[in-house]
């Protein structure tokens, strides 16, 4: 058998290569006779201080995207020689004065590689800062602005960039004072430099307000807020409350015009699930004697000869508030077959307040095999869930004014989940209510769960499952016994997710148990015959827990890129607990861990399964580590390849009988890392993906033999490959 999978990835390597060696060949014979294929480009500096990397993109002529991408280029000296002209106006933009930019081609055959070598110089620095703002009251707001926050500093280094993002700063800063038409064309720059010197003078002007460029010079005018109306873009009535509206809009009657009012407004709209559109409107009022408001109701302190108003008119258009959908698809549990379906209705408006209120009805059933002395032999699952979101902050004792400038959501949720195995029948019961928020200039998402209970009810258990794996005395199993009784969860917890450029990162806490452990102790309640507290004669559980996860993805052009992740996770069971409950263990392997093995499959350290009716309970453990490293690059049409390696393992924090060798020990864990490689392809349709991962095993910390351990070294496809089918990127 052995020899028969030696030989046949043998041949399909062998297969590849030839493949390979066709398309190479195939690109040549294509090339006219003066023509040569560009096959590599490399961007590199003759100094440290600059990173090659940010000029990569100045390359007018990139190599054929990847190994097995069927576009070739065809070399153009023209374009190499705009790349040396762009590159070199680059770098003077980014201080270097003095750039220049030189190129070198080296031909193999009817290909070339061609290098660009920057000469960047040294850098230039600023010396003097002078103003020039031809308005008297912007000039006296902007001495009033003396922060940190200024691009242009004394001793800084020189940069265009730096320049434009000054007249950017400069302009949001009016912008949200009440200059409604104010611009950054208004702000120019004059750079003077001394000769001999590396050192700069740099003045910013701000010019005075042009109605158009014939009209005479002015004072910029400044903007109040007259009226906010209201109107339906829906042609009919607004099916939403006067105070929703209110509520989501941050301009206000009497208060200067402000562009971040502006989109802080689109922002709040937009969250809304009632709302399908919304457009904000400004008229300039040209009448110059409504400047003052009738019977003195709006108050406008700052208005002057140069002072105008402006009428908002707010567009809201709703859609419809109710939906039914339907959702069928299939299950693969371990092997087994099944089908599931759900039913979902939403009101997205229910109290016309932009509530969104929804209710799910699922149901699965799977045809499980491989069980004996079990009368069925069949899985069913149904659950029922109800969730309300009001998209505002909802908590006493809190002012009017702070829940008007909170972006939180509230959501209340209710769940029953209701399972029959031929082991055994679960319910479970959820209620939670939780806030989420995000913070969108810094493009991060919180959520806080104030409270999430559970309650886990096992009405019945098989004579077979409870002789065998309950009761017996030669298989005491503390873990699953555990996680076969009634069991009360109260956890409260905090997460954070941040997703920017090209690093993204998780955290997640939670601890359960501490209140109504301090509740029992307080009412000086006793504990049960197995040393725990009770609630309603039911134990609770006590933990606290931690997750973090970290990704980063590396471009090396707009095909190819590394994306690296870390992930660490940690549970400890304590006070009331000893055991962690299964839904909160830890387990590896599968389509988004370690992919050499099966999902439950690895771990804890080098525990190794026995029992297969067990070991998916057996195989998890308090503390998880993930380490992965995956290259991707576009094949052709919508595939996408990809070679990975994974490391990582879980592991208990305690010691017991049925997990021998899955205890963490600092003398131990890094030799019960396990490591998987393997090749990927993906279907991207841009809206989800569809993934194929192909796992091989490369160190086995559960091993019987020198050869399962190093299986690198000696690899056998029945014993070390495993193929995973998933939905959507593995991190």
């Amino acid at each position: 058998m052995q020899r028969r999978y030696t030989k046949l990835l043998l041949s399909a390597t062998g297969a590849l290569l030839l493949l390979l060696m066709m398309v190479s060949c195939a690109a040549d014979k294509t090339l006219a006779d003066d023509e040569l294929l560009l096959h590599r480009v490399r961007v590199m500096a003759d100094t440290k201080d600059l990173d090659a990397s940010r000029l990569q993109p100045y390359v007018k002529q990139q190599a054929h995207g990847s190994l097995f991408s069927r576009k070739k280029v065809v070399y153009d000296s023209l374009l190499t020689q705009r790349t040396c002209a762009d590159m070199a106006s680059a770098m003077q933009n980014m201080g270097y004065l003095d750039a220049t930019v030189e190129s070198q081609t080296h031909l193999k055959g009817r290909k070339v590689d061609v290098s660009y070598l920057l000469h960047p110089g040294e850098p230039y620095f600023i010396r003097n800062i002078d103003y020039d703002i031809q308005d008297e009251r912007i000039a006296q707001l902007l001495q009033l602005d003396q922060t940190d926050n200024q691009m242009l500093k004394e001793g800084v280094r020189f940069s265009v960039d730096q320049l434009d993002q000054e007249r950017k700063r400069i302009t949001k800063l009016l912008n949200d004072q009440g200059y409604y038409k104010f611009h950054k064309d208004y702000i120019t720059f004059s750079v003077d430099s001394m000769h001999g010197s590396r050192l700069l003078d740099v003045t910013m002007h701000l010019h005075p307000y042009f109605v158009h460029k014939d009209s005479a010079a002015s004072p910029h005018p400044l903007y109040m807020i007259r009226h906010v109306n209201f109107v339906s873009g829906d042609g009919g009535k607004i099916h939403l409350r006067e105070k929703v509206l209110r509520e989501n809009t941050r301009i206000e009657e009497g208060k200067p015009y402000s562009s971040s009012d502006l989109q802080k407004t689109y922002n709040l709209f937009g969250r809304l699930a009632a709302v399908r559109y919304t457009g904000v409107k400004f008229t300039e009022v040209t009448d110059s004697s409504l400047l003052t408001p009738v019977g003195g109701d709006l108050q406008f302190p700052y208005l002057s000869p140069h002072s105008s108003l402006l009428d908002c008119q707010v567009q809201v258009s709703t859609g419809k508030p109710n939906s039914l959908s339907f959702q069928p698809e299939g299950t693969n549990t371990a092997g087994n077959l099944g089908a599931a379906a759900s039913l979902t209705y939403e009101n997205r408006n229910l109290f016309r307040g932009a509530e969104t209120f929804s209710v799910q009805l699922r149901g699965a059933f799977e045809a499980i095999t491989g069980l004996e002395g079990y009368q069925n032999e069949d899985y069913e699952e149904y659950s029922l869930e109800s969730k309300l979101v009001f998209p505002r902050f909802i908590l006493p004792f809190v002012s009017k004014n702070y829940r008007r400038r909170s972006t939180a959501t509230s959501e209340l949720s209710v769940s029953y989940n209701l399972q029959n195995r031929p082991e055994f029948q679960r319910r479970l019961f959820n209620a939670a209510w939780r806030y989420r928020w995000t913070d969108t200039p810094k493009h991060t998402n919180y959520r806080v769960d104030v409270i999430d209970l559970n309650y886990i009810n096992m009405p019945w258990i098989s004579a077979t499952f409870k002789h065998d794996y309950l009761d017996s005395v030669s298989n005491r199993n503390a873990i699953l016994r555990y996680n076969y009784e009634d069991l009360f969860i109260m956890k409260i917890g905090f997460s954070m997710s941040h997703a920017h450029g090209s690093n993204a990162y998780k955290l997640n806490v939670e601890t359960a148990g501490n209140l109504l452990k301090a509740t029992s102790l307080i009412l000086n309640k006793k504990e049960n015959d197995h040393g725990q507290y009770t609630l309603f004669g039911i134990a609770y559980a006590q933990y606290a827990k931690a997750d973090f996860d970290f990704t980063h993805v590396h471009r090396f052009s707009p095909v190819n890129e590394l994306v690296v992740h870390a992930g660490f996770g940690i549970a400890y069971p304590y006070g009331n607990s000893r055991v962690l409950p299964f839904e909160k263990r830890y387990f590896s392997g599968g389509a988004n861990s370690v992919r050499g093995w099966n999902v439950r499959g690895l771990g804890p350290g080098k525990f190794r399964g026995t029992n297969g009716a067990i070991d998916f309970i057996n195989q998890t453990g308090d503390m998880k580590l993930d380490l992965n490293a995956e290259y991707r690059t576009d094949l052709f049409w919508k595939l996408r390849g990809a070679f990975f390696i994974d490391a990582g393992n879980i592991w208990t924090l305690r010691a017991y009988d049925e997990q021998p060798g899955g205890q963490f020990r600092w003398n131990e864990f890094y030799k019960q890392i396990a490591v998987a490689y393997g090749l990927g392809v993906r279907l991207n349709f841009d809206y989800f993906v569809l993934r194929f991962d192909m796992g091989m095993k490369a160190i086995n910390p559960a091993y019987e033999t020198k050869e399962e351990h190093y299986a690198i070294i000696h690899p056998r496809l029945s014993r070390d490959f495993v193929f995973h089918f998933a939905v959507g990127l593995p991190f």
